[in-house]
Order: structure tokens, then sequence, then C-alpha cells
């Protein structure tokens, strides 16, 4: 087995859902803010329950000034 372990473990599993962190999402999007002013945000999510991409938007939404936010799930 590779230096992956983990990976390949998860797929043999079929645990191979890996979701990107909220802290990283805050720590990227900060820089491009003032690009989101007034824009429509689709996320293509199974579940935006579970995004933490969805999540993000969803919780900055007047803070960004985003005119709006959908999903692939609606």
């Amino acid at each position: 087995m590779s230096a992956n372990r983990n990976l390949h473990k998860a797929k043999s599993n079929k645990k191979d859902e890996f979701y990107t962190q909220l802290v990283d999402i805050e720590n990227e999007l900060r820089h491009y803010s003032e690009h989101f002013r007034g824009k429509v945000i689709y996320c293509n999510c199974d579940d935006p329950r579970v995004s933490n991409f969805f999540h993000y938007f969803a919780y900055n939404f007047r803070v960004l000034g985003l005119k709006g936010l959908s999903d692939t799930n609606r």
C-alpha cells in the first residue's frame, strides 16, 4: 500500500466522502469577498445541510452582500 494508506482504506471501506473544513473555506474565501457582492452563489452539493461551502455562504450572506444562494438539492 502506498503512502496514502488512509485514502486506500477509505475507498475499500466505501467511506470515501471527504469534506473541506469550514476553517479552510473561511481562510481562503476571505481574500475574495469583494467578488461576491451582488452575486448569486450556486453550490453543487448533495445536501446543503452538510456542505461547509453552503454553510459559509448562508452564514455570511449579508456580510458578503450576496444576491442569492442556491444548491443542487432544491
